[in-house]
């Protein structure tokens, strides 16, 4: 085995703190073949280790193998493993690392306490060198000049032969390789006891599923591009250049004796690596593609429409609205509730081969025959995971368990509580149908088939559908944010006051935690009090995608959200003929839609589900959703005059659909009594008990 399906290049960083996607952050580069993925940023090592570890583990899983690269030494000169261990084991210097060096959550680490406590390991000043302030941690020489004594090389063999200008000691100062390696070496310890991973050049890698190795992205320095995030375009480059290579030559640069030191792949190869990387197509630095922000008419009305049925509303948002999130790639683990931005195809069918479905004894039907059959077995079996290396010979069985590829040979299994075997033979009655108990490779999905469509919503079930087909990762809609914000001079925290002339904010929380469970990004824009330059601030600092406001929408003198829409020439006041709710303030602000919802509760509740629902859901790509309704039998009587559609707060209860005692829709205890509306239509209506009436579950709407 000398080949490799995908190559991972990771620059690192020994950065304090959580880094931006900028330069002195972790970037992590994928190739697979000629097609290279869209750079990764990582903002801390904790988050990097995590996707790293499940990233090749993943692969290795999916029967890909794969050399993940990472620009640090893996080694240093010679003899210092023995002066740190007490051996020449450059690995067993990674395990001593890993016992001492910290990093939380944060990216604070403790690499300077660590290097002064080897510097202490040594005599006279050194190896180690450079500091953030030259008052602190004594042990450790400001400039590199200052060292004497301490006996060890400079640089190792590897570092001669590539002619890197940078040293594994130097821990401050650009470039911080020592402190690279510091914070890089200890996560190497815990990936390198993965299963299937080995250490080049230190372990035999020549038949690893995945394969650990040091890299320098100043090799290829000649074909960076000039502009942007340059270790974006070095991960990238560099991934491209290795995949690039043939299978024998990347052997080639492999084969290398550097037993403690370590080694740089391809040290001696600039130009061959540089030439490669210069082949990889070209990326820009823009962010991912997005659609156009909504235009400021998109919510204006036919000439002539005063009040609008629900229905009619619904149909013109329906037909306004279009997605306004771009399109990123995650790890199909950490993709649930994610909206698919492209349709998922399958990298291998499920099964990817002919398995079996049960315990028993498996053969070829051709040896099989009505009544008594009794067939010698071969030695040995087939397991889930232990495939049978030789064919079955005909007229022969084998054994077999539940997940097992088929033998050659094998087109039948017969059930084991339908057997009897005395381990040289098995007997069975037939018939036994040709294929029993068998699964043909591809019958759940063939390899290039659409497993999951554009737009859908992703479930733990679907996770397990595209890990099955071999869906490391997936490309997803960017999460839509889903800015809330209160307004009014009335509202105030809950529990802040006692005075009975202010109320408490209910609708904000409310929205907030409804945003969130339709799995959006839910950001709260706080209160902002009657006040039209402090709202146009909120409004202008709101990096939202969207925006719910509650109350301020009317048109009285306080109402400064649909003031301050109207600036812009794109307010439009929907007066829909429902109960409760009726205004619905639409408009755009900064290209950004605003749905100004009503200030009462119970209305703005009613609004956000009939409306605000899916409408965002259509914002965020996924497609308009209707709600879940179905007809249950009243357990309550009701008149209701014609002219608007009504939503009565209710629940199932032992005789049918019963509502909440008041219709008042400053009840907020209604909500949480009820686990659903009942839809009235726009006509007139009379509900008698036991009439069917239409329903809509709290859970039909993603509440549940």
């Amino acid at each position: 085995m000398s080949g490799f399906d995908t190559i991972i290049v990771a620059d690192w960083s020994a950065a304090q703190g959580v880094r931006k996607a900028e330069r002195d952050a972790i970037w992590i580069g994928v190739s697979r073949g000629t097609v290279s993925e869209p750079p990764v940023h990582m903002p801390t090592r904790l988050e990097a280790e995590a996707w790293l570890a499940d990233r090749i583990a993943s692969e290795v899983a999916q029967g890909r193998r794969v050399m993940a690269a990472f620009d640090f030494p893996f080694g240093y000169p010679a003899g210092f493993a023995r002066a740190v261990t007490g051996a020449d084991d450059t690995l067993a210097l990674w395990d001593w690392l890993a016992a001492r060096i910290t990093d939380d959550a944060r990216g604070r680490n403790n690499r300077f306490d660590v290097a002064s406590e080897l510097n202490r390991l040594f005599g006279g000043t050194g190896p180690f060198w450079g500091k953030p302030r030259e008052e602190a941690h004594p042990d450790i020489p400001y400039r590199g000049n200052d060292r004497t004594g301490h006996g060890m090389a400079e640089k190792r063999a590897c570092d001669l032969v590539a002619k890197a200008a940078s040293s594994v000691w130097q821990l401050a100062f650009p470039p911080t390789v020592g402190s690279q390696a510091l914070m890089g070496l200890p996560m190497l310890s815990r990936l390198r006891r993965l299963e299937g991973v080995a250490v080049w050049p230190f372990q035999d890698w020549h038949d690893a599923p995945a394969v650990l190795t040091e890299i320098w992205p100043g090799l290829i320095e000649g074909a960076v591009p000039k502009g942007g995030v340059r270790d974006r375009h070095q991960v990238r480059l560099l991934a491209h250049a290795l995949a690039a290579l043939p299978d024998d030559e990347l052997r080639a640069m492999m084969e290398v004796e550097a037993p403690e030191e370590g080694w740089i792949l391809g040290a001696e190869h600039r130009a061959r690596l540089t030439a490669l990387a210069a082949t990889a197509p070209p990326e820009t630095d823009a962010p991912p593609l997005a659609p156009p922000p909504l235009s400021n008419d998109c919510f204006a009305l036919p000439p002539g429409v005063a009040w609008q049925p629900v229905d009619d509303a619904l149909a013109l948002l329906r037909e306004r609205l279009k997605p306004v999130t771009g399109s990123e790639t995650v790890p199909t683990g950490d993709a649930d509730g994610r909206i698919l931005s492209e349709d998922a195809i399958a990298r291998r069918a499920n099964p990817p081969a002919a398995n079996t479905a049960v315990d028993g004894f498996g053969f070829a039907h051709a040896a099989s025959v009505p009544g008594a059959n009794v067939l010698p077995l071969v030695a040995g079996r087939a397991a889930a995971g232990a495939a049978y290396p030789h064919a079955v010979p005909p007229g022969h069985a084998i054994r077999i368990l539940t997940g097992a590829l088929l033998p050659e040979g094998v087109d039948t299994v017969v059930l084991e509580e339908d057997t009897r075997s005395d381990g040289v033979s098995v007997a069975f009655n037939g018939p036994v149908k040709p294929g029993a108990n068998t699964r043909k490779a591809g019958e759940d999905v063939q390899a290039g088939a659409v497993a999951l469509t554009a737009g859908h919503r992703l479930r733990p079930p679907d996770l397990a559908l595209l890990s099955a087909v071999g869906l490391a990762q997936v490309a997803v809609q960017r999460r839509l944010r889903v800015g809330v914000l209160s307004t009014g001079d009335e509202l105030a925290a809950p529990g802040s006051t006692e005075d009975p002339g202010r109320t408490f904010d209910a609708n904000r929380p409310m929205l907030l935690a409804m945003a969130a469970r339709w799995g959006h990004a839910a950001v709260d824009l706080g209160h902002v009090p009657d006040d039209r330059d402090a709202l146009r601030a909120r409004l202008d600092g709101a990096e939202v995608d969207v925006i719910l406001t509650s109350g301020g929408a009317s048109a009285g003198d306080e109402d400064h959200v649909s003031a301050l829409l109207r600036e812009t020439g794109s307010l439009t006041a929907w007066r829909i003929a429902l109960k409760p709710g009726r205004p619905l303030a639409l408009g755009v602000w900064n290209g950004v839609p605003v749905f100004g919802l009503p200030g009462n509760p119970v209305a703005a509740f009613v609004c956000a589900l009939i409306f605000a629902r899916p409408a965002l859901s259509t914002l965020a790509g996924s497609g308009w959703v209707a709600p879940m309704a179905m007809q249950l039998p009243a357990a309550f009587e009701k008149r209701k005059k014609p002219g608007r559609r009504e939503y009565l707060r209710a629940r199932i209860g032992p005789e049918g659909v019963e509502v909440f005692g008041s219709e008042g829709s400053g009840r907020i205890s209604g909500l949480s009594w009820a686990d659903g509306l009942v839809e009235l239509p726009d006509g007139a209506v009379v509900v008698a008990r036991g009439d069917p009436v239409r329903f809509l579950p709290y859970a039909g709407f993603g509440l549940g």
